[in-house]
């Protein structure tokens, strides 16, 4: 123990700005961890066995790639990948150690062998986990570092129940964050040298920009929710007060689901990574909202309308252009169908022409790059960052 916490408090002495972090983490003994790991209570699981044969400044090292997982929020992170990259989540801590870990061999911390980083599978420095989890070669292993950072978890961490070692609360981690980012912004300004990913982590923290995909699934299932709020009346399920009145049969009110229409932008300009991701968050969302198979139409324009179909996964739809770019084509199509949507989505680049007036539905734009220009005001906007 006493070597443990020498190698933290040479961590925390050589790079102040990681030190509340570093302390925040509880320490737990445990001969079941193989080297160290951290779950998402920040507490630190640690193998005696492991601290015997590692020298204090390879320590102090591991220390610092613990606290990152925590610090870059890499199990909530984790959570919001789609379900088949979640699945492996010993990929997703390859990935996520290489993002750390380009930053610490910058910053001239001496890792342990063995350790992961995007030079050893040919990937670029400087990313985030998100893009590496996606271009690793299959079945990449590495020390499991708990859910901490990949969100599953292990059987040698303790459960996140009252009794159990001291743990620390999402709203003190939030605050933690923000305290670390602070403290490396005046560590920068003092002293002007910090690894890239860690200034752009820390000015993320105190100037978050919008996670795209929350913001598109907040458009879409509030306008769901819109569409589904307009009753009507039914005779199909007569109304509760129909035996009190004799002679006469009372409809009742249902709440229908809403259709949509998702217009999509096939010009040349768009991509089809950018495409497909924006589309299966929509299709996620209308899958929880209850809204699939023939209440959502798919329609590829450019120009023109060139495939219509009603789809329950993004791998039936057909698309095709190429050509030039008018929306307007599209969602008057949408519009025109005889099943009139109550939803419609444009997934575009931006560069088409828009309707003149507001149609008597909710229009969202999914504008996709970061140089889309913007729609008219009375259309809803969601900003997707290309690439």
């Amino acid at each position: 123990m006493t070597k443990l916490l020498a190698a933290r408090y040479r961590a925390a002495s050589d790079r102040p700005y990681l030190a509340s972090a570093l302390y925040a983490l509880t320490v737990v003994p445990s001969r079941d961890v193989p080297t160290m790991g951290v779950d998402r209570h920040w507490r630190c699981y640690v193998s005696p066995s492991f601290v015997e044969a590692t020298p204090v400044a390879e320590l102090a090292a591991v220390w610092i790639h613990e606290a990152a997982h925590l610090l870059r929020d890499h199990h909530g992170r984790a959570d919001r990948l789609p379900a088949a990259d979640q699945r492996d989540h010993h990929r997703v801590n390859v990935a996520q150690d290489c993002e750390i870990n380009d930053d610490l061999l910058a910053d001239g911390l001496p890792l342990p062998a063995g350790r992961m980083e995007p030079g050893l599978f040919g990937l670029p420095t400087g990313r985030l986990f998100e893009e590496y989890v996606t271009t690793l070669p299959p079945d990449v292993r590495t020390h499991d570092c708990g859910s901490g950072a990949h969100g599953k978890p292990l059987p040698w961490e303790l459960p996140g129940t009252d009794g159990s070692p001291a743990r620390l609360g999402e709203a003190e981690a939030q605050a933690l964050r923000r305290h670390t980012a602070e403290a490396m912004r005046a560590h920068r300004r003092s002293r002007g040298t910090l690894p890239a990913g860690w200034q752009r982590w820390a000015d993320e923290v105190l100037e978050p920009t919008v996670d795209w995909r929350q913001a598109l699934r907040g458009a879409v299932r509030e306008a769901a929710a819109w569409a589904g709020g307009a009753v009507d009346y039914t005779y199909r399920r007569p109304s509760r007060r129909t035996p009190a009145l004799r002679g006469v049969v009372l409809p009742s009110l249902r709440r229908p689901l809403p259709r949509v229409a998702v217009v999509i932008d096939t010009s040349g300009s768009m991509g089809d990574d950018d495409l497909a991701a924006a589309l299966a968050e929509i299709t996620g969302v209308l899958r929880e909202v209850g809204v699939r198979g023939n209440r959502v139409t798919v329609l590829a324009c450019d120009a023109d309308v060139h495939a219509v179909s009603r789809v329950t996964s993004t791998d039936q739809i057909a698309l095709g252009g190429g050509g030039g770019t008018d929306m307007r084509v599209g969602i008057a199509s949408a519009l025109a169908a005889p099943d009139r949507p109550n939803i419609v989505v444009v997934l575009t680049d931006g560069f088409t022409p828009w309707p003149d007036e507001t149609p008597s539905c909710r229009l969202i734009a999914a504008l996709i790059g970061a140089d889309a220009p913007e729609p008219p005001a009375w259309v809803e906007t969601v900003r997707v960052p290309g690439g």
